[in-house]
């Protein structure tokens, strides 16, 4: 029996595979699903916060806590329906949080950032 840790889009799991007897396939046995790491809150939450517009994968993050933007900004890159959307700033201001990180999965309307 061999143990494995696998991530398949961005869920872990720990993985026992029993080798089986006289070319039999192998088992999977022991499918151990982690919760999925979401990325820390940087900093305080602000004032305005920036939702995710539809569900998506964030492939990009093109900011950070503390920095200055203006409206219209590229915060974000969302992958939706193989698409890459630009999550851009609604108004001039500072990132006071950024609440994804790359790889993660979102639902339409989860906070990505929030501005101050």
């Amino acid at each position: 029996m061999r143990n494995y840790t696998i991530t398949v889009n961005g869920n872990v799991y720990d993985v026992t595979v029993d080798g089986g007897e006289g070319g039999a396939a192998p088992v999977v046995s022991n499918v151990k699903a982690e919760a999925p790491k979401a990325a820390a809150p940087v900093g305080s939450q602000g004032a305005v916060k920036v939702n995710a517009p539809m569900p998506g994968k964030i492939l990009a993050v093109k900011t950070s806590a503390g920095a200055a933007v203006k409206k219209g900004d590229v915060l974000l890159i969302l992958e939706a329906m193989k698409m890459e959307n630009e999550v851009v700033a609604p108004q001039d201001g500072t990132v006071a949080s950024v609440n994804v990180a790359e790889g993660a999965m979102v639902e339409s309307g989860d906070v990505l950032a929030t501005l101050n």
